[in-house]
């Protein structure tokens, strides 16, 4: 059979919607990006020996009601053929903050050669290599001990930094406006998904002695059997795509306003990004989400294991909780967005502002009350799961808020905006370390007044300058330059071509530098 055959076929027999294949295996991409991110966290509590301080700690601390709780007490113990390690607090720091030392740096890279190349195999290479060298985590921690896990962390968040950007551009090529806060809660929502299962497996899996290797082997192995099947099922463009109904390409040629679905991309107008106060705003408003949302993911189950005392087994599902809430929540939020913006009730820049408050002022409200709960488990719990629930807004507006300002060079903002908001990454985890080092809730209650300070403090930024409006930099043809724009044309053409320009609303050409 012909190729032009097979394509008949699989257009009447494939009836579910392209574009919802590729939502589904990008929510199962961003789960399992986040298992491989947040394993550590859990695995950590098994990989280091307690030493008790002998020195009088001040502050509140619970006593610890663990069945069976028996705590190591020399540095030298060898637990299933494996060392037990003895890094103090600032030194676990370091090492929970390593996978953002990798993963910043490779974010705008990512974005650009997402936009050249494809976000397909951006995508899907990344995330490889993360599993790679996630599954090889176990043996190089066995030969060079701390170096050597903080050399993989750091190369694992490598491999992650394209993921968002190149999640991004594919999202601005395949999902049209009107779709985009579901398709984001749906594919971003997949972090939520991998926030809950990598904690809770791996409790099991380190549940009655279990051996913390067994964490980074599974969750590797699950990132290269999805890399396998992503690379058969997704392609960068509908257009692309050999097996798409006509019906649904037609569809999303007609509206998706990204350029780059059509025809190929001028470069990327890097002096009109950089100074874009919209594009500025909206890193601010990441940074201080990453800020709230790094540190409990990153640091909320050392919380639950060191200061509520939950066994390593409870820990795992205590810490799980809040992101069933977030992902749950992510849903109704981006399900209620759309509708609003669909009915035209409120524009696009006002549901983001909305919805940035949302998850942002409101989880900063329930962090500090839970840190006011002392040691009452239940109340602490149930605080941090509301504080996550709000946040689940995040997935209608910051995080698609790139798409939105600049559908054709969706892939570099969104590079751009979160490479600078993983710093958070970088400093909170080291943070936390230096502000907790006897784990006391009075030493937490101070790590948790600075997220409510970044969270809040953002929050109120963006409310005034953020926008949901496509800039006039991300398509010159349709939009024109601005009347005070003094930096030479963003893009070269000939004669014939610029004769042909059309400037909307003013008369203003562009002025050059000469």
């Amino acid at each position: 059979m012909t190729l032009k055959g097979w394509r008949f076929i699989l257009n009447r027999a494939l009836i579910i919607p392209q574009r919802y294949v590729f939502g589904l295996l990008g929510l199962f991409a961003l789960a399992n990006s986040f298992t491989m991110r947040v394993c550590l966290s859990v695995a950590i509590v098994k990989m280091v020996s307690y030493v008790p301080s002998g020195a009088h700690i001040i502050g509140e601390t619970c006593p610890d009601t663990s069945i069976g709780s028996n705590p190591v007490t020399n540095t030298t113990v060898v637990v299933n053929n494996r060392e037990l390690y003895d890094w103090d607090e600032e030194t676990q720091g370091l090492l929970l903050s390593a996978f953002y030392y990798g993963y910043v740096v490779t974010h705008l890279p990512g974005g650009l050669l997402a936009e050249k190349f494809g976000g397909k195999w951006t995508l899907g290479l990344s995330l490889l290599c993360t599993s790679l060298s996630t599954i090889l985590t176990p043996l190089v921690v066995g030969l060079w001990g701390g170096v050597g896990l903080f050399c993989m962390r750091v190369l694992s968040g490598l491999g992650e930094g394209p993921v968002t950007p190149a999640f991004v551009l594919l999202m601005a090529r395949w999902v049209p406006p009107s779709e985009r806060s579901r398709f984001g809660a749906m594919i971003f929502g997949g972090a939520q998904i991998g926030n809950i299962v990598g904690p809770y497996i791996s409790g099991l899996l380190l549940a009655d002695g279990g051996d913390w290797a067994n964490v980074f082997y599974v969750f590797g192995g699950l990132g290269v059997i999805w890399f396998l099947f992503f690379t058969v099922l997704c392609y960068s463009t509908p257009n692309s795509h050999p097996f798409i109904s006509d019906a649904e390409r037609n569809y999303l040629n007609v509206n998706v306003a990204a350029s780059g679905l059509h025809k190929k991309l001028d470069p990327v107008p890097f002096k009109a990004i950089v100074r874009s106060p919209q594009l500025w705003v909206l890193v601010i408003a990441a940074v201080g989400h990453d800020w709230g949302y790094f540190t409990m993911i990153t640091d909320l189950p050392k919380y639950f294991s060191d200061v509520l005392k939950f066994n390593i087994k409870e820990t795992g599902l205590m810490a799980a909780l809040p992101y069933i809430a977030m992902y749950i929540f992510s849903f109704i939020f981006a399900s209620f967005c759309d509708f609003c913006i669909r009915r035209k009730w409120h524009s696009i820049t006002t549901g983001r502002k909305i919805y940035t408050t949302v998850s942002s002022t409101i989880p900063a409200i329930f962090i500090i009350l839970a840190s006011y709960s002392g040691c009452d488990r239940i109340e602490a719990v149930g605080l941090f799961i509301a504080s996550m629930a709000f946040m689940g807004g995040f997935y209608s507006s910051v995080k698609i808020n790139a798409m939105d300002i600049a559908p054709n060079y969706a892939g570099t903002c969104s590079a751009f905006v979160n490479g600078l908001a993983a710093v958070s990454g970088i400093i909170t985890p080291y943070m936390v370390g230096l502000l907790t080092p006897d784990q006391t809730i009075q030493q937490w209650r101070t790590a948790f007044w600075t997220i409510f300070a970044v969270l809040v403090g953002t929050n109120i930024i963006y409310l005034v300058w953020g926008s949901g409006e496509q800039q006039w930099w991300d398509d010159v043809d349709k939009h024109g330059y601005p009347p005070k724009w003094k930096h030479g044309p963003l893009k070269k053409r000939s004669e014939d071509t610029e004769k042909k320009v059309v400037y909307p609303k003013h008369d203003h050409s562009p002025i050059s530098d000469d």
